[in-house]
This record gives C-alpha cells, sequence and structure tokens, in this order.
C-alpha cells in the first residue's frame, strides 16, 4: 500500500510519453537534492536497454559534486530497448532457462521493499522513483503503468512533453493520473522556444492549482563519447549551480513544501474531524479522542491506507523510520458496499464518462442510454427475470426500500375488495421478522418493530415473527427454532451441509415446514382477530438480515411466509411480497438473488449498495406487472408520486453496468470455482450455497469458548459471542477484537506479506463481528484474514477461559 515517511519525502516521475527528458529532469533534481546535503535515492524499477545506456548508471555518473550521498538501484534489467512487457518476453526467448515474468504483486513488493530499506538508512533524504515510457506504458505483466504503481501512490511529477503534439500528451497524461487518484505536484518540461509548450501549459495548469516549472533542454548528444560526457555534465553544472538557486533548486523547494503540507494535513484532521463532523451510529460522548479517528488517505482494492499517529502527539509517529500510512484490511467492506475492490479503475472510467457527458440530467418523462440499459438488464436478465416489468430509480437503499413499501400499499388498497375506508388505508401494516432493518427513513423504520435504531417519531406498523435461525454451532450446522415455537417442535435440527439446509423445495414436505405454516397461520389470524390494523405486505430481508446482527434466517421459514401471505384462504387479497436484497443481492452472499434459492419470486424488490460496486449511492426498486398496473391510469393523482432529485442519475447508471459486467466476468473464474467446490457435499461439483471463507476456518472458530456461533456465506462470515445479550449497544465484540486493527511490529507491511502486515478495519453490531471480503479478494488475502481472526480470538479465548 501507499508509503509517507516524516524523513523521506519521496515522488515518482511519470512521463507525458517516452523520450521527453524523464532522466534528465530526474538527474537534474537528483542532483539538487543531493547539493542541499540530503541522503538521496533514485530507483529505476525497470529498465531495458544496453547496461551502458541504463537511466540508472546516468544519474550515478551525472550526481554530482554531492554524489558520495547519491545511491541508485534498478530491480529489473532486460537487454533489448523495448517496452518492460515485450523486453521480459525476449528475454525468455533469448535465455536457455525460462524467464519468468513477474507478477504485479511481486513486482510492487520488490519496490516496497527497497523503499523501506532506505528509509531504515537515512535520518533525513529524497527519493525519486523514475517510471518507464509514458503513463500508459506497460509493466512487465502487461499492466499499465498508472495501474501497476497505483496500490502504491507515491505523490507525482509529471515531465511534460516539449515537442509538437506535446501539448495535448501532456494534458492527457495529467488526466489520466487524476482519474486513479495520484497527487501530481509539478509539472516540468524543456524550456523548447519554438513550441513553447511550456507557456501554455503554464496557464492551462495554473488555472487547476498545479505548478509548472520549465528548464533549459539539454545539448544534442555527440558521437564522441568523452565529449558528451563533457558537455553533459557542464549542462547539469549550469542546471544545478553550486550557489543553489535556479528552477531546479526552487522545484525541489516546492516539492519539499508539498510533503510538508500533506504531513500537516494529515497530523490535523482529527481534531478537526472531532470539532466540526457529526459520525453516524457513533457514540461521540465515549469516542473522543484523536487517536480514534481513523485518517484514510486513500484506499485500493481490499486495503485501505490509513494515517498513523501517536497519542497525544500528532505532529510526531511511533517510528521515526516506519511509514506514516499503514494498510487496514476494509472488513466491513465499507458499510457493505464494496464490490470489486476500492478504486476500480474501469468504474472510475465510467464515472467519469458519464459525468462529461451528462452531468445529471432529469429524469421524469426523459431516458438516457445508461439508465435504460441498467433497467432493462436486471429486469430481463438479472434478479427481475421472469417476475418484474419495471424499474424504478432512487437515491440509496432506504429511500429504495420506502418505495418499495409505497408500491406495495397501494397495490393491496387497489386490489381489496370491499374497498377500503379512508381510515383503513391510513392503518395499514407490514408482516415481518423481527432483527430487520429496511434503512433509516421514517417509512422503512415504520415497517420494522421497535429498537435501537427508531425514534420519537417511530410508528410500527405490523407484525414480526421471531424468526428460526441457521448458525454453526461447536462444528455442527443447525436451525434454531425461537421458544414460542420449541414446544411444538425441537428447538435444535442439525444438517450435514449447507447444501441440504437451503435445500428449500426438497425441505418443504418436512415435518418442520408443517410446523412453520400452523405456526404461523395461527398467529396471523390471531393479530387479525384482536387488532383493527390491516396487514396489506410481507417485508422480508432474505437469507441474512445484516443490521439486525447479521441474523442468519432459516430460508425455509421465509418461503413458507411467502406462501401462506398468497393464500386466499388466509389472505382474500394475496399480499404483496417486498424482497429487500439491499445488503444481500448481487452476489454478497455468491447468488446474485435470493430468488432461485426460496423458490418464490416477490412482487417488488430492492438493490443497492454493491449495484454500482461501492463507488457511489444508487438505488433500484424492482416491481411486477400487478404493482405497477396499480399505478396506471388515465389520472395523475393515481400515479407513483414519488422521487428524488437525482433519480437514475447517469453516473450511478453508467458505473452499475459497468460493476454487472465486471462481476459476470467474475463467475466462472477459478477463485469462485474453487470456494464452491470446497463446500459441496462431494468436494467435486460446484455447490450453489457456498462462501469463501475456509470451511474449517468457520468450523475451528465455532469450537472457541467464548464464540456463541458463526455462519458464513458468500463474502460473508459473522461470529456472534457468548455470554452478552445486551444487543446493538454492547461492546463485547469491539472489545474481543480490539488488537486486531493494529498492525504487528515485524517490519513488514505488504499486503501480500504475512498475516500481520496489515491491520483488519472492521465493524460490530453488538455482540456480533462480521467481516466481508469483495468478490475478488484474492485467496491469500482471506487466508491472512482468516489467520489474524483466529490468533486474536485462540488468544481472548485462552486468557478468558483459562
Amino acid at each position: 500500500m501507499s508509503h509517507l515517511y516524516r524523513h523521506l519525502r519521496i515522488h515518482q516521475v511519470f512521463g507525458a510519453n517516452t523520450d521527453v527528458g524523464k532522466t534528465i529532469v530526474t538527474t537534474a533534481l537528483v542532483r539538487a537534492s543531493a547539493l542541499k546535503n540530503n541522503a538521496v535515492f533514485y530507483l529505476k524499477p525497470i529498465s531495458t536497454g544496453p547496461l551502458y545506456d541504463a537511466d540508472d548508471k546516468h544519474i550515478k555518473r551525472f550526481a554530482g559534486p554531492k554524489h558520495s550521498l547519491v545511491e541508485t538501484h534498478c530491480l529489473f534489467r532486460y537487454d533489448e530497448p523495448v517496452s518492460p512487457h515485450l523486453a521480459v518476453k525476449m528475454a525468455s526467448g533469448v535465455s536457455k532457462n525460462a524467464v519468468t515474468v513477474p507478477s504485479d504483486r511481486t513486482f510492487l513488493n520488490s519496490v516496497t521493499q527497497y523503499v523501506r530499506s532506505c528509509a531504515r538508512k537515512c535520518q533525513a533524504g529524497h527519493m525519486y522513483i523514475e517510471t518507464a515510457g509514458g503513463v500508459h506504458s506497460p509493466t512487465l505483466s502487461g499492466t499499465t503503468q498508472l495501474d501497476s504503481y497505483r496500490p502504491l501512490l507515491f505523490p507525482t511529477i509529471l515531465v511534460g512533453d516539449s515537442k509538437l503534439g506535446g501539448i495535448s500528451s501532456t494534458i492527457s497524461s495529467y488526466e489520466s493520473l487524476l482519474l486513479r487518484g495520484y497527487t501530481v505536484d509539478a509539472v516540468i518540461l524543456f524550456r523548447d522556444r519554438y513550441y513553447r509548450n511550456y507557456e501554455y501549459l503554464s496557464s492551462y495548469f495554473a488555472t487547476r492549482g498545479l505548478r509548472v516549472l520549465s528548464v533549459d533542454p539539454p545539448p544534442p548528444r555527440l558521437d564522441n563519447h568523452a565529449q558528451n560526457a563533457e558537455n553533459t555534465e557542464a549542462y547539469y553544472a549550469k542546471l544545478v549551480p553550486g550557489g543553489l538557486d535556479g528552477d531546479i533548486f526552487e522545484a525541489v523547494r516546492h516539492l519539499d513544501d508539498c510533503h510538508t503540507r500533506r504531513i500537516e494535513e494529515l497530523d490535523s484532521m482529527p481534531r478537526r474531524t472531532l470539532d466540526t463532523v457529526w459520525w453516524p451510529f457513533v457514540q461521540h460522548g465515549i469516542v473522543n479522542s484523536e487517536t480514534d479517528v481513523t485518517v484514510i488517505d486513500s484506499a485500493w482494492g481490499d486495503f485501505f491506507s490509513t494515517y498513523e499517529h501517536a497519542s497525544g502527539s500528532p505532529s510526531k509517529t511511533v517510528s521515526t523510520h516506519k511509514s506514516l500510512l499503514s494498510p487496514q484490511f476494509d472488513s466491513s467492506a465499507s458499510w457493505w458496499t464494496q464490490t470489486l475492490g476500492h478504486s476500480t479503475p474501469s468504474l472510475a472510467l465510467a464515472a467519469a464518462s458519464a459525468a462529461g457527458r451528462y452531468g445529471h440530467v432529469i429524469f421524469p418523462e426523459a431516458t438516457h442510454l445508461p439508465a435504460l440499459k441498467l433497467a432493462e438488464r436486471l429486469v430481463n436478465e438479472g434478479p427481475g427475470k421472469g417476475w418484474a416489468s419495471r424499474a424504478f430509480f432512487s437515491d440509496n437503499g432506504s429511500t429504495g426500500t420506502e418505495v418499495a413499501l409505497k408500491m406495495a400499499l397501494r397495490a393491496f388498497s387497489v386490489e381489496t375488495v370491499p374497498a377500503l375506508t379512508p381510515a383503513e388505508r391510513q392503518n395499514l401494516g407490514v408482516i415481518g421478522l423481527k432483527g430487520s432493518y429496511h434503512g433509516d427513513t421514517i417509512g422503512a423504520m415504520d415497517a420494522t418493530e421497535e429498537s435501537i435504531y427508531s425514534c420519537e417519531w417511530h410508528r410500527p406498523k405490523g407484525f414480526w415473527f421471531d424468526p428460526p435461525t441457521v448458525s454453526i454451532k461447536r462444528g455442527k450446522l443447525a436451525v434454531s427454532v425461537s421458544n414460542l415455537m420449541s414446544t411444538s417442535v425441537p428447538s435444535t435440527h442439525h444438517f450435514n451441509s449447507l447444501d441440504a439446509l437451503y435445500d428449500v423445495e426438497g425441505r418443504l414436505s418436512s415435518s418442520l415446514a408443517e410446523a412453520y405454516r400452523l405456526f404461523v397461520r395461527q398467529k396471523l389470524q390471531a393479530f387479525s382477530r384482536t387488532n383493527e390494523q390491516r396487514l396489506a405486505a410481507l417485508m422480508l430481508e432474505p437469507i441474512v438480515m445484516g443490521a439486525g446482527g447479521m441474523i442468519f434466517v432459516d430460508p425455509l421459514f421465509q418461503r413458507v411466509l411467502v406462501d401462506l401471505v398468497r393464500d386466499v384462504s388466509l389472505f382474500p387479497t394475496p399480499l404483496p411480497v417486498i424482497y429487500d436484497e439491499v445488503f444481500t443481492g448481487l452476489y454478497r452472499l455468491g447468488l446474485e438473488s435470493a430468488i432461485p434459492l426460496l423458490g418464490a419470486s416477490p412482487d417488488i424488490s430492492v438493490y443497492a449498495k454493491m449495484l454500482t460496486g461501492g463507488t457511489l449511492p444508487l438505488a433500484v426498486t424492482l416491481a411486477s406487472d400487478r404493482v405497477f398496473q396499480a399505478f396506471n391510469g388515465e389520472s395523475k393523482a393515481d400515479a407513483l408520486l414519488h422521487g428524488h432529485s437525482y433519480t437514475a442519475h447517469p453516473i450511478g447508471c453508467q458505473v452499475a453496468n459497468e460493476t454487472l459486467k465486471l462481476i459476470n466476468g467474475l463467475l466462472q473464474k477459478e477463485p469462485w470455482k474453487a470456494a464452491q467446490i470446497k463446500w459441496s457435499t462431494d468436494g467435486k461439483s460446484r455447490s450453489l450455497i457456498w462462501s469463501f471463507w475456509e470451511p474449517s476456518f468457520a468450523q475451528a472458530v465455532s469450537h472457541l469458548d467464548i464464540v456463541e456461533e458463526v455462519m458464513t456465506l458468500g463474502t460473508v462470515f459473522t461470529v456472534k459471542f457468548s455470554g452478552d445479550n445486551t444487543g446493538y449497544a454492547s461492546h463485547c465484540a469491539r472489545e474481543l477484537l480490539r488488537s486486531i486493527k493494529g498492525v504487528a511490529d515485524d517490519g513488514s507491511r505488504s499486503s501480500a506479506r504475512a498475516s500481520d502486515s496489515f491491520g483488519i478495519h472492521f465493524r460490530t453490531l453488538g455482540n456480533a463481528a462480521y467481516f466481508m471480503t469483495s468478490l475478488n479478494t484474492p485467496r491469500e488475502i482471506i487466508e491472512e484474514v482468516e489467520n489474524r481472526i483466529w490468533v486474536t480470538l485462540n488468544a481472548q479465548n485462552r486468557r478468558i477461559l483459562p
């Protein structure tokens, strides 16, 4: 992940094209840094071409009077003067032994290890890392440099192109860097007196707050090596004079200032945040120290890059020679939104494309291609296939469920015979499950029973069942039946596999299914006899109730509920069924939707969170034709008079389309196949019900004495701790896992190394903790997270229960 050292200022040098003078400019910067008595480190990660012409050799040769302060290094060197991805292939072709192409991970680890070694060996210094070719030139694996180096996210110097066409290539390179989150601290280019690109670019970038510096170009290269070296040395001596003045020294001062300001900003952020921000779901009375504030400098893949500051002294770090930035695994998937990891380049480009083409445009009685394509995809090919006819756009999961409730209640009202009175229409309720949560807006809150999330205006409207739950207890997969039912059926039902438990169709004829039917029927009949409120819809979070505590519900019970609310002997007007799949949908649980698993389609379903790959908010509510026709007519008063200013915003829709495309590309990849096979009963076939988390890991954690139960599906692993029944207000899970957030002090912080090389940022729900991956988290990362969880909980288990 990213690196930032208080004592070592690092800049990466990108070029707007090949042959724009990156090495010349970098040599000048190195020479100036050394003349100011800094230790200077130059890294050329990849060099192609003859050794005598290598950039690192040039730097060392012309490092100037203080050359002893300069260290140069190259990590990967190839003979052919071609693009790195081609050079490594050609090297393999001429070598008797096959040359292995380093992966991006191996390549980045090599860069990381060298940077750390430099940080350890100096008290104060500068480092320059020079790339090859242009910003999009490929690295050894074929990944473009911008994407390959992106996890490291070094501050950048862009060497502009001073030649004909250079204005365009420089601006394009700058925008490419910007789209991937790079900070460009300066643009430096040669002062070509004919094309004068520096004049235009200085003005262009000044309006964007970016410093442009121009320097005289080097003399023409001479065939005579001795004369050429003499001329080149004279050029550098003039460009970087011993008096420490001139354009290059101005550039060094500017880069130093950028480095200082960045650290000062990070130092100040915790205090400024505590003074200004009101966090969601946080009690500020107990979270009030600067060390409680997680300062996220950037994010990439499954990791945050967080700023570490010492307690009581934000201007100092724990160790001078360690990076101020530390990787933390985002184990909540940033509140369940991350789909493909943070900062996915193609999603950033999709957002930029739509922002450039549309910005935001009004949607009623209008259309645009991103929204239309997304609606068609979700209705005709996605979770709505076979039952939905319409897609309604809104802002987020809560607003998506709000409109779902409006749809369902209107559909019920229109269809009910005899017609409902105005008073009855105002007193409609929903059927749901205890522990459900459908969002923070008032209508969504009213669809749940009283809870810690409720507010003063909350008025519960409906009836909620205490559901049977699914978990792994002491290594055994079981359904636990609520106390209200346990007098008529056993309290626990064991299953040999996930496939057996989630075989809803196969379980419909079981005695437990019959017990569920009898119980539900009796409860609903009793409610109708004793309450004036009419039940008008069924609203479920299929399979897992997230915010209620990661409660895995027996899918058979949910299927029975769906069947019974459509039973005309119980409800003469069948109740509309809503699936709130805001959290669970789009493969969070390994399935696009719970619909095939439950074997029953809803009338309405809601999708958000993973829909846009964790990039920006958007929700879609799908509805059947039955529901749509309840609003269709000649009077505007009958229409669905509901909407948001940013309904179907093109940026979100474009990103969602790209996200769904990327997800489809993952479905047949080897990591998915391997995980599905591990969870199958025969160990050979691909199970429909599966998890990215290792079966043996879930089993082992479930046997710990401090653990009451665990459960896992898809990307989700949850653990509930024993002995604390105070619910969401509990700090039990938070305290037991507190140490997992830190990075172990072993000097290694590469996200591909030992399991203690990164911290784990986690969220808890009372006495339950949960961990999530993205859909493409590498298996080795999951293994490291599993190991950290196991080591931490096992240690707590021994401490509490010796």
